[in-house]
């Protein structure tokens, strides 16, 4: 699978990289490996993020190795040597040659001289930068190599005294998308958004889930993300209530709404965006109240996300909003000023058990902390999350009939800019009115954009749950929820 990041931009985080271990440091990264699916059948083969963003290198059975102030150079790439006979089976390999030549190594070892060459690497270097704990072989190769240089102590060579996991460093510095990065994620997002587009307009009672979902593929890999970002989930009906819900084989009844959390990856950087939409094209009363609430929640929060907000603020803004709505609708028990009571309470989590977001780039649940000194971290320009608030009414749960079953979620891609933030999946309708006239093949479809989206619009719709509200009183299958159960987060 090939990544956006030029030789130059790989260049450019090795020397960020380098600055952040400090001249007495090494840093040791390894590669993906291939993973069997079955028998002799490999998966796809998909690169280790982080090694990806540092060296751009696509090949398995790689270990990259940073080592500051080295003048022989400092960056160093052990890799799989050409092997003529194997690229007719499997493909072209860079090799060492390949690995300077291409990757910007400044030297490049077969991997099969890792073990003679790491103890020289690590001699006289206090640290050791490695994602500790994350690969038992590799743990044990790294006290190998510790063990050699050990023995060189009587010849005055002296061994790191200190491991360091690796994450502490790169994911940190991955977690601020730089303006190549962004452009990429940009341009991801879209080809998702046109995707939904798509899918919006083929969706009809008697389809499949699994229509829907090879639909999705299909646009996404014609545009060139050939590659998903997570499994899709598409649950019509009441299989909407089930979070990560991927068996995507029912067939769509007029009358439901059906979930779509799909996104493709674009050259290493995902996308994640969700829509839910009437399976007939039409909202009924108790799905367009309950949708609407959902989208002013949304919007609540996205105006929550920008310079200097905690990364809780748009969750917290969504919850304000949601349990407010949860009151009018008759889902909660309480009158508005029982709001904060209710929220201290979490009873919302009856109907909204999941945060509101998470940091999104090379991995769809992206790295990084969200927590810094205990307290949830500020946010910063180049940072990118999905913002994406529901609402879940199981088929048993104790709530108006009229509202069983219905499982709604809208989430969107959302960079932090300087002066507030850009919704890369903005092409993607989210708005009732647009989603039906989409539907109902009524409006034109536009082409992809790497246009900056527009910002959220204002929060509204308490007309809509106001109608739903008196509706349900005539239809005389209002009853309140008492409150008292609730769901585990």
């Amino acid at each position: 699978m090939p990544f956006a990041a030029s030789t130059k931009e790989c260049k450019r985080r090795r020397r960020d990289a380098v600055r952040a271990l400090g001249a007495d440091s090494v840093l040791i990264l390894p590669a993906a490996a291939e993973v069997t699916r079955n028998r002799d059948v490999h998966y796809p083969f998909r690169q280790d993020s982080d090694f990806a963003y540092l060296t751009g290198f696509p090949e398995p059975d790689a270990v990259a190795v940073l080592v500051p102030k080295r003048k022989e150079g400092e960056f160093v790439l052990f890799c799989r040597p050409r092997d003529p006979e194997r690229e007719i089976w499997d493909g072209h390999r860079y090799g060492v040659e390949g690995a300077v030549e291409h990757f910007g190594a400044d030297e490049a070892h077969p991997l099969e001289a890792l073990d003679e060459e790491l103890p020289r690497l690590l001699a006289n270097r206090g640290r050791v930068f490695y994602p500790l704990g994350s690969d038992d072989a590799l743990d044990l190769k790294v006290m190998e190599w510790l063990r050699a240089v050990r023995s060189m102590a009587r010849a005055g060579v002296a061994a790191p005294t200190e491991l360091v996991a690796s994450e502490r460093i790169l994911h940190e510095q991955r977690l601020i998308k730089s303006s190549s990065e962004a452009k990429t994620m940009r341009r991801a997002a879209a080809i998702s958004a046109e995707a939904h587009r798509r899918l919006m307009r083929a969706c009809r009672p008697g389809k499949t889930e699994r229509d829907l979902e090879t639909l999705f593929l299909h646009a996404c890999a014609e545009q060139g993300a050939r590659f998903q970002a997570y499994p899709p989930i598409v649950g019509g009906g009441a299989n909407a209530c089930i979070l990560h819900y991927i068996d995507n084989g029912a067939v769509l009844r007029d009358g439901d709404l059906v979930l779509v959390d799909a996104g493709g990856e674009l050259d290493g950087y995902a996308s994640d965006i969700t829509r839910t939409l009437p399976v007939n094209g039409r909202f009924s009363e108790p799905q367009r109240a309950l949708y609407q609430l959902v989208l002013d929640a949304q919007k609540a929060a996205i105006r929550a996300v920008r310079p200097g907000n905690r990364w809780n603020a748009p969750h917290d803004a969504a919850v304000r909003v949601l349990t407010r709505g949860m009151v009018e609708l008759g889902l909660l028990a309480g009158e508005p000023n029982d709001v904060p009571k209710l929220i201290k309470e979490e009873r919302y989590k009856a109907f909204y058990m999941h945060r509101t977001g998470h940091w999104l780039g090379m991995d769809v649940h992206d790295v990084g902390a969200y927590k810094e000194d205990g307290k949830w971290r500020r946010l910063e320009p180049g940072m990118v999350l999905t913002v994406e608030p529901g609402i879940y009414v199981a088929p048993d749960a104790d709530a108006p009939e009229h509202y069983r079953g219905i499982g709604i979620r809208i989430e969107d891609d959302v960079r932090v800019t300087a002066d507030g933030c850009e919704i890369l999946s903005a092409a993607a309708p989210k708005e009732i009115d647009e989603i039906e006239a989409l539907m109902a093949d009524k409006a034109r479809e536009p082409g992809i954009s790497n246009a900056a989206a527009p910002a959220a619009g204002p929060v509204d719709g308490k007309k809509e749950r106001r109608a739903a509200k008196a509706s349900s009183k005539r239809s005389g299958k209002h009853a309140k929820r008492s409150g008292k159960k609730e769901k585990q987060s």
